[in-house]
């Protein structure tokens, strides 16, 4: 397995991945027609404008067999309480449970801590948290066998801030690391 840094060239698999994995586990919180439909075309949006140009404050690390199997997006220094948002944590279907997920998680921790400890991180923001889905519960039980804290709950936001593309009103939870050294 090789894991490396993301780059612009790699939006379109990032996208597809991502859109696999909203169209298995998100069923039933967004809408059928748009993960039926637009969901790839969104993710690629998304994907592009995030690679277009190196950003500091972002870390997409790829893990790769041959094809993309998984990926983790971290945007560093995102909440002055929380700290690090893992904002995507994806693997293949087909890599599930061996290991991909643990390592990204591992080497998305090592880069909130390399940032925090290069002194660029502000007092307070160098632990890690992220959203999940409340009916995602695969990655509620991932998350807590790796230390993970479920520390609130809010109501999901819509893909693109489009409400349409939600069914009804999903609620999201909070799962943080206050030492993200817990998962190296």
């Amino acid at each position: 397995m090789n894991f490396r840094r993301a780059g612009p060239g790699d939006a379109e698999v990032l996208a597809k991945l991502h859109a696999e994995n909203w169209r298995r586990h998100y069923r039933g919180a967004y809408s059928d027609s748009f993960l039926d439909g637009e969901v790839f075309a969104d993710r690629l949006r998304v994907w592009s404008a995030r690679l277009r140009e190196p950003d500091p404050r972002r870390c997409t690390i790829l893990a790769e067999d041959g094809d993309l199997v998984g990926f983790a997006n971290t945007v560093l220094e995102d909440d002055p309480t929380w700290g690090a948002l893992l904002d995507n944590l994806h693997v293949a279907d087909r890599h599930r449970r061996r290991g991909v997920g643990s390592r990204l998680l591992a080497l998305s921790a090592e880069a909130v801590i390399r940032r925090a400890d290069g002194g660029s991180a502000p007092d307070g923001a160098s632990g890690l948290y992220l959203w999940v889905l409340e009916q995602n519960l695969d990655a509620q039980a991932f998350y807590e066998a790796r230390g993970g804290s479920c520390v609130g709950r809010d109501v999901a936001s819509p893909p693109g801030a489009i409400a349409s593309r939600l069914a009804g009103s999903p609620a999201r939870l909070r799962y943080a690391w206050a030492e993200p050294a817990v998962l190296l």
